[in-house]
């Protein structure tokens, strides 16, 4: 131990290496609700692409175990460490490089947080539109999980804003992938390649990130529906409908009662409406001129109506916020209530009664709680899911998943596998793809250094 941190000490400097007992507890693990929390061996803290390298080449000659973190956000154990093994992490790497307001573009460095990166760009009024909930996440955690949240629906999730990279192999060697340029037809797309592999292929040193305009106008409008099944026929309506909301969100009534609950906030909906609502669909809208995001909202209150709505509330500004704030934090709502797991299934827009079907069926054949909410526009449902027994979980969470991917889905829509789902993505999914995919982890990380454990392999 004492030789290999001698040795990184030399690449990053004394004060930015920690190891043995002296690593802190923050570096044991992400948000995961399943799996132990594992103390590395080493922590070590690069400034530079060229340090990256040098620690992952130093990481492969000694077959050292390599885990990246970013903020430690993350909910599938993918940021869990291997035991005598080794933490990069990116938080003094944490530089926004430049803001290209000719080509909409931000060029940051992995340890740049959300929330800075909204404020820069809102100085020039522009935004990095991938919200997946959590503001203090990194932009290198939205990359190596390809990140989603709430306005995917209207801008897509990180794979749809990332133009390019720069990364390091475990090999040592620094690449660059994109560009700043929108479309490229260039040989095999190694950005989108990286971009979801969770630290297993290469550690992301920068990001290009595509930036939007930001709509000075917006508007919230809350809909309660008297069934699960009857907001879930009215999504894909309502993303028919040529609104184009950069929010379309269902929540269900237990799930709305709990997040209110935690945060204080008063929705101003009748009792007689409440009592008759099972679940509630919440659309965003937004526009550059107020009266014409007026037009849309009074055309969504008739569309909404039609679809069954009890009625559409316009929320105010501050109830929006909190509204839209409480749901973000819905994770955190169903960890204080003891969930035991939460899942990010995605299916098709149109397959989502079929699968909370199928998802209520499989809870109430083992005994189980499983109650939600979700990024309905893109058919992305979390489930929180109450069952403490690990046997009877594990065989829920299967046929949970088996059911979305039937209907044309998959396991994770942006939390990824980790080590959380990993036996089920490896029992579930087609072992063709599992082989190929095995064989790209092969040719980019020779040794098995990066995140082992994590997708493939074993946890020992």
């Amino acid at each position: 131990m004492g030789d290999v941190a001698q040795r990184l000490a030399d690449i990053v400097g004394a004060d930015n290496v920690v190891s043995g007992d002296a690593v802190g507890d923050d570096y044991t693990g992400d948000e995961a609700l399943v799996g132990e929390q594992t103390r590395p061996a080493h922590v070590v803290k690069p400034a530079s692409a060229d340090q990256v390298a040098a620690i992952l080449r130093l990481a492969t000659e000694e077959v050292l175990p390599v885990t990246a973190r970013g903020s430690g956000t993350g909910l599938s154990g993918a940021a869990r460490p291997r035991a005598g093994g080794l933490v990069v992490s990116f938080e003094r790497m944490n530089a926004i490089l430049d803001i290209d307001t000719v080509n909409h573009v931000a060029v940051v460095q992995p340890g740049v947080t959300l929330s800075e990166l909204d404020a820069r760009t809102a100085e020039v009024g522009l935004g990095y539109t991938v919200y997946p909930g959590e503001l203090s996440a990194s932009v290198g955690g939205n990359v190596g999980t390809n990140a989603g949240g709430m306005r995917a629906v209207k801008y897509g999730v990180t794979r749809n804003n990332v133009l390019g990279l720069e990364a390091a192999l475990p090999t040592g060697e620094l690449i660059r992938t994109g560009g700043r340029s929108v479309k490229t037809s260039t040989g095999y797309d190694l950005t989108q390649l990286i971009i979801g592999s969770e630290g297993t292929l290469a550690l992301a040193t920068e990001v290009i990130v595509k930036l939007h305009p930001r709509l000075a106008h917006s508007a919230t409008v809350l809909a309660p529906f008297p069934t699960l099944e009857t907001v879930m026929k009215a999504v894909p309506q309502v993303v028919s409908s040529g609104l184009a909301p950069h929010i379309l969100e269902y929540i269900d009534a237990l799930t709305m009662a709990a997040i209110t609950h935690t945060a204080e906030l008063s929705l101003g909906i009748p009792d007689s409406v409440r009592d008759a609502s099972q679940a509630y669909l919440v659309v965003g809208l937004e526009n550059r001129d107020a009266g014409r995001l007026d037009a849309d909202v009074e055309v969504l209150g008739t569309v909404l109506a039609e679809l069954g709505a009890a009625d559409a509330y316009v929320l105010e500004g501050p109830s929006a916020r909190k509204l839209i704030e409480a749901r973000e934090k819905a994770f955190w709502t169903a960890k204080a209530a003891g969930a035991d797991e939460v899942l990010d299934v995605v299916v098709p827009r149109s397959s989502l009664p079929d699968f909370l079907d199928a998802a209520q069926a499989a809870a109430a054949r083992t005994g189980s709680g499983v109650v939600g909410c979700g990024h309905a526009g893109d058919g992305n449902v979390h489930l929180a899911v109450f069952q403490k027994d690990p046997d009877t979980r594990a065989a829920l969470l299967h046929d949970i998943f088996a059911a979305g991917m039937a209907l044309g889905g998959a396991i994770s829509g942006e939390h990824g596998i980790g080590r959380a789902k990993k036996d089920h993505f490896l029992q579930l999914e087609d072992p063709v793809k599992i082989e190929l995919m095995s064989r790209v982890k092969r040719a980019f990380d020779p040794a098995g250094i990066l995140n082992p454990g994590v997708l493939f392999g074993r946890e020992d």
